[in-house]
């Protein structure tokens, strides 16, 4: 049974839009014609009230740091790869144990405007104030944790799928931004300046290389390596089957605390399809583009079975820095992990299975999973 900080949230959270300017979701609402419903006002009205206090905080942190974060040199990140549901998060929660490196926070991705000023002190009250655990999957939240860079662009430049889960009667609009294929060319230069910005504010706040993981980067390689020539990629795969199960699940818990307008109409099943096809689509265009020794791939099966020993794989297939350093604190983490308890999916059925083989089979002959499940 949800707890009362779940409830609260539910109403009235303030979603992936935590942290705009007042400016700026004035823009968005009248970018979506100010259709927000009756039941979601509660949630428009703490963004806003929210948004008040992002103002103020975003000028002062710009006169503040500006200068300096015009200045900084952005080291080149590793970046890991894969669709919604496959691991990720575990992947880059491992990685995130090596303190050489340095990742977004999720207090960081929610208030990219004024986190340099705010984060040590405003971090603190929000622990007390937010749900402990991830909606879709139990994983622990906390302002600390290592998050996905994607969530910032919400609120710091608007090019991204994520706010479809805020206006989903403007879904179709959003999801041009997983791989900026059909977007503007205008578009595409916010874009590259909201993420070079947002990733120089990161490294004056860190110091160190960035681990960054988000899932719709899975389709933007060739923009990736446009910024970023040295980065290094990780990619991970998993059993198509689990992630549309998982994939259909976490939509169904993700949505309810973001949205400001009813999701009813959305036939999901079909969007996850489309989705993944269109991500693996553009990922298998440009994996080729990756130069040798910067790409490595990971099955999420072998990872969940033995993660030190795939982890020392991956140090080593990357050159990234030495790995007997980090393995004693990898293997503390990973024995805190043993209580954890997956979500349990409801069989797939007959006809549907068929319809994810056949939309999704390179995939599944691609990392050799069985088409028969």
């Amino acid at each position: 049974m949800p707890n009362i900080l779940e409830r609260i949230n539910s109403l009235c959270g303030p979603g992936v839009l935590a942290g705009i300017s007042l400016r700026d979701w004035l823009r968005l609402l009248a970018q979506n014609r100010w259709q927000v419903y009756p039941r979601y006002l509660p949630r428009a009205l703490n963004i806003t009230a929210m948004s008040l206090g992002n103002s103020l905080v975003r000028a002062c942190e710009q006169w503040r740091w500006g200068k300096a974060i015009e200045e900084v040199e952005i080291q080149p990140p590793v970046f890991v790869l894969g669709h919604w549901r496959c691991g990720t998060t575990f992947l880059h929660d491992l990685l995130a144990v090596d303190d050489r490196f340095a990742y977004p926070t999720l207090y960081e991705v929610n208030f990219p405007h004024s986190f340099l000023t705010t984060e040590r002190v405003v971090a603190r009250l929000a622990r007390l104030l937010m749900p402990t655990r991830r909606p879709q999957d139990n994983m622990k939240m906390d302002p600390a944790s290592a998050w996905e860079d994607e969530l910032a662009f919400c609120v710091f430049g608007f090019r991204t799928p994520y706010l479809g889960w805020a206006f989903p009667r403007r879904i179709s609009h959003y999801d041009q931004f997983l791989t900026f294929r059909d977007a503007s060319a205008d578009d595409l230069a916010r874009w590259k300046e909201s993420f070079r910005l947002f990733l120089k504010k990161l490294t004056l706040r860190h110091g160190k290389p960035l681990i960054l993981k988000s899932p719709p980067h899975t389709a933007r390689i060739r923009l990736l390596l446009e910024l970023f020539p040295d980065a290094r990629f990780l990619h991970i795969c998993r059993d198509p089957f689990a992630v549309f199960q998982s994939s259909v699940h976490a939509f169904g818990k993700v949505l309810p605390v973001c949205r400001l307008q009813p999701t009813d109409a959305i036939d999901w099943n079909q969007r996850v399809l489309g989705l993944y096809r269109e991500l693996y689509d553009a990922f298998f265009a440009q994996r080729h583009l990756i130069p040798a020794g910067r790409y490595h791939e990971i099955r999420y099966e072998d990872l969940e079975r033995d993660p030190v020993t795939e982890m020392q794989k991956l140090y080593a297939a990357l050159s990234l820095p030495p790995f007997d350093p980090v393995e004693p604190d990898l293997r503390r983490y990973v024995d805190s992990l043993k209580t954890y308890k997956k979500n349990v999916h409801v069989e797939l059925l007959p006809d549907l299975r068929k319809r994810i083989a056949t939309a999704w089979r390179r995939c599944f002959e691609e990392w050799e999973y069985s088409l028969d499940g």
